[in-house]
């Protein structure tokens, strides 16, 4: 398994599609640092940048950018021939590269939202902030690592989910934020350091279960979806 996540991690970071990673968190602190440089109050930028930016455009995209990328991108090269091949069980293929789709995420997005935070209002909605969006990134990334198996065109798919249901429908109506990972990180982050620059109708206990069953349900979706691919790379 560690070969794997080595393989996995070794090409991930040597892809351009790693660059595209860079712009969103760095826009996300240097826009906190002017906020908080021209005095403007953390009530009138906290929202719109920490969860208007952070939480549902930087933590969805780069989960997207990784997750469909750890797998995706073998089926697309066809070098995922050369893992099918290897007498391992699909889980112990799936789960190296959902740790490293996991870990390249939380990393992205947990430093440049704990700068954020820090900036907003304290070192303890930092750590709040980063700690539920790696929480997120664990959902996110199992949800986008299985879009890769089920469809060849994960990325439009992912787009759907993060800018359709949760940019457009979770914020319209309500009843659909139980079925949203945002809403989920956001509920997280509000409990572990409660502020009024963080709003969502869901529940810690909705959002904590639901992560998890996200979480369990789409590896064990992609797992079975890779047990269904032949050495050539096709679906049966």
């Amino acid at each position: 398994m560690s070969t794997v996540s080595w393989i996995t991690a070794r090409g991930l970071f040597g892809r351009r599609r790693f660059l595209l990673l860079l712009p969103l968190p760095v826009l996300l602190v240097v826009l906190a640092v002017l906020s908080r440089g021209l005095g403007v109050a953390p009530s009138a930028w906290g929202p719109p940048v920490l969860v208007g930016l952070g939480l549902a455009v930087v933590l969805p995209v780069v989960a997207l950018i990784v997750g469909t990328g750890v797998l995706g991108a073998e089926i697309d090269d066809g070098t995922v021939v050369h893992v099918l091949t290897t007498p391992l069980p699909r889980w112990q293929i799936v789960l190296p590269k959902l740790a490293v789709a996991v870990g390249a995420t939380a990393v992205t997005v947990a430093v440049p939202l704990f700068a954020a935070g820090l900036l907003a209002d304290s070192v303890r909605l930092g750590l709040a902030l980063a700690v539920a969006a790696s929480i997120g990134a664990l959902a996110y990334s199992a949800l986008f690592v299985a879009a890769s198996l089920l469809t060849r065109r994960p990325v439009l798919l992912g787009l759907v989910y993060v800018l359709i249901w949760e940019g457009l429908l979770s914020n319209v109506v309500t009843g659909t934020r139980v079925l949203s990972i945002q809403h989920y990180v956001i509920a997280l982050a509000d409990r572990l350091a409660p502020t009024n620059l963080l709003d969502t109708t869901v529940s810690v206990p909705v959002a904590a279960v639901m992560t998890a069953l996200v979480s369990v349900a789409f590896t064990l979706l992609a797992v079975n979806r890779l047990r269904s691919f032949s050495v050539a790379g096709e679906t049966s």
